[in-house]
């Protein structure tokens, strides 16, 4: 009961300061997994990236890691967790979330070809200073339906990607299922739920642009970490 009161009391509008866990699904999108040469997994494939890898809007450039020469975007919608979710059936997920970010997964793609070369982890391609840029918390009356809901991304003002969450392999509610069947997810905790297709580089100097459906748009640019 004590642990419900907290929740309650929580501002998730602030969920980046005080959230604990990032879970980050890989390929859930099937042109993504097309233009990068991969299969189509059979279950989510998972990864996390640190509170560290935060970077509101506002608060500085995207940092290029020291030694990165293949910087690539990665347009995400996120799913703030409202509620603990352990062993949470797939019909009671979205009861248990408290609203939604629309995020960029920087990726370092030089760095992580030669870790998934050596079979190595992918820490240092995905959890730099500023890898993941985040908008505003927005609230569950603002996205009535995250199945379905566009997202795109600009560079220099090009179109780079443009997709729609329908696309996902996995839905929302199996992605989250799925999650805490193995570990919990608690409030404030954030799922990124996978990237469509056109990914691809930025360098210093460039600026990104994204949104999500009539909600928002946000802007970031890219500088390189000295």
């Amino acid at each position: 009961m004590a642990a419900q009161a907290m929740t309650g009391a929580q501002n998730f509008s602030r969920f980046v300061h005080w959230g604990r866990n990032i879970v980050a699904v890989g390929r859930n999108y099937k042109d993504h997994c097309k233009e990068l040469g991969n299969a189509v997994p059979t279950k989510p494939m998972l990864f996390m990236k640190p509170p560290s890898t935060y970077l509101e809007e506002g608060a500085g450039p995207i940092l290029i890691p020291r030694g990165c020469q293949d910087f690539h975007h990665e347009i995400e919608l996120g799913i703030v967790i409202g509620e603990t979710c352990r062993d949470v059936p797939e019909s009671e997920v979205l009861g248990r979330v408290a609203g939604y970010a629309l995020t960029l997964d920087m990726t370092a793609r030089d760095f992580q070809e030669e870790a998934k070369k050596k079979g190595n982890p992918w820490t240092l391609a995905k959890c730099f200073d500023t890898a993941l840029p985040v908008s505003r918390f927005i609230t569950k009356e603002e996205l009535k339906d995250p199945s379905d809901v566009r997202i795109w991304c600009k560079v220099n003002g090009e179109a780079r990607q443009d997709g729609n969450t329908s696309d996902m392999v996995f839905p929302i509610a199996t992605l989250i299922s799925y999650i805490s069947r193995y570990f919990t997810l608690h409030p404030g905790d954030l799922v990124l739920t996978g990237t469509p297709a056109g990914v691809g580089p930025v360098t210093p100097g460039d600026m990104l642009t994204a949104g999500i459906g009539n909600i928002l748009t946000m802007e970031f640019s890219i500088a390189q970490r000295e």
